[in-house]
């Protein structure tokens, strides 16, 4: 089980990143914040609505100084094909996980199903899980919560419910 504070599993895999396949691993980004998150599969419903608000905020991470990184069971051929056909926004790297020994490794595989469940992790500079987040395969997330996650995390201050950039930090 994944656990606030620790060490993130390692992922090593063949990623489709703008029209090229390439070899990636948790190490390519030491010293970066990381946002890694997990779909069910290529060319289903809730997926691309997802895919394509992590795309329209890419640059919004990256400002953040975060890196987006998405995964599914998919084969890279099936990622290459949906995302040259239907999802041409989307420039971050996509693993795929066709073994998935990633989305066992970050407990987010149902393994009844046979596919990952919806999952975003925020991975600090040092490699280390400092959020996590598993919903059901209905469920689509929320890219301003995980840029709000990722900014509090950040902060490094104790951030109340609801807290924005800018906001006040709690005193004690």
């Amino acid at each position: 089980m994944i656990k606030i504070g620790e060490a993130a599993p390692q992922f090593k895999g063949e990623a489709y990143v703008s029209g090229e396949f390439k070899n990636i691993s948790l190490t390519d980004y030491k010293g970066k914040w990381v946002v890694l998150f997990f779909y069910p599969l290529d060319f289903t419903f809730v997926c691309p609505t997802e895919l394509r608000a992590f795309a329209q905020q890419e640059k919004d991470f990256k400002d953040a100084g975060a890196v987006v990184v998405g995964c599914s069971i998919d084969s890279k051929f099936s990622h290459k094909a949906w995302f040259e056909g239907d999802l041409k926004e989307v420039k971050y790297p996509v693993l795929s996980d066709i073994t998935k020994s990633i989305s066992r490794a970050y407990d987010v595989l149902n393994e009844e199903k046979g596919i990952a469940n919806r999952g975003v992790f925020i991975i600090d500079p040092e490699g280390m899980v400092k959020y996590a987040c598993v919903t059901d395969l209905s469920v689509g997330r929320s890219t301003d919560e995980v840029l709000r996650a990722l900014k509090a995390s950040q902060s490094g201050d104790l951030c109340p419910a609801n807290w924005k950039p800018g906001d006040a930090p709690l005193k004690v």
